[in-house]
């Protein structure tokens, strides 16, 4: 006797349409921007690869492309990210130079809002570290979004400061590089301190020192 039960039919794969990442995109976006600040930070543009930023993010590196268009891109993402991050902190200190504070007063609150910004995110130091290297528009990238709206918003305080006299005479470029990397890199390399310091166990003691520290150099 012949079987009269209909065979059943073989399931049909669900294909994932070709071009896009397997990964939900929206979920890796944040990752990929915390992997490549710390990627670019650790080895700069050129050693940090895609897939060890992607692996590093736990997406698939198709992400990257997918988000950013390509590795560059991604890099001048995250400039964007630190100088939006920044900001607030430049336009505080753009509104000291109005202020009621003496000119002292003024240099002494800026410094006060690097640090506690470098306290706040640390790996952004160590990350102007590195890019500082680059040569070429990567260069003038990094120049245009974050060295010079620095400098535009902390050399005007300390050049009334000198010449006011409340600051000894030093050229206001070279002395906002100088105080700005001496907190940076103090506080981004915190863990070479640690070898010969507590002080870096004890976040508000160390934030206490830095600053004390940076406002001796002004004297």
């Amino acid at each position: 006797m012949t079987s009269t039960t209909a065979a059943t039919p073989p399931r049909a794969t669900k294909k994932r349409p070709r071009g896009r990442p397997a990964h939900d995109a929206a979920a890796g976006y944040d990752s990929l921007l915390k992997a490549g600040l710390q990627a670019f930070a650790r080895h700069g543009f050129e050693a940090a690869s895609v897939r060890g930023i992607a692996r590093e993010a736990g997406v698939d590196p198709a992400l990257v492309m997918h988000h950013f268009g390509s590795k560059e891109e991604l890099w001048i993402t995250i400039v964007d990210q630190i100088a939006a991050r920044a900001q607030p902190m430049l336009d505080a200190m753009t509104q000291l130079r109005t202020s009621s504070l003496s000119e002292r007063q003024r240099v002494e609150q800026a410094v006060s809002l690097l640090v506690d910004r470098v306290f706040a995110e640390p790996e952004m130091g160590t990350f102007f570290s590195t890019a500082a290297v680059e040569r070429g528009e990567r260069f003038n990238v990094l120049v245009d979004k974050l060295l010079r709206p620095h400098r535009n918003a902390f050399v005007p305080l300390l050049s009334d400061a000198i010449q006011a006299r409340v600051l000894k005479k030093n050229d206001p470029d070279v002395l906002c590089l100088m105080l700005t990397s001496a907190i940076s890199r103090t506080v981004s390399y915190s863990h070479m301190l640690a070898t010969f310091s507590s002080l870096p166990r004890d976040m508000a003691a160390f934030r206490k020192e830095v600053f004390r520290t940076a406002l001796t150099m002004l004297n």
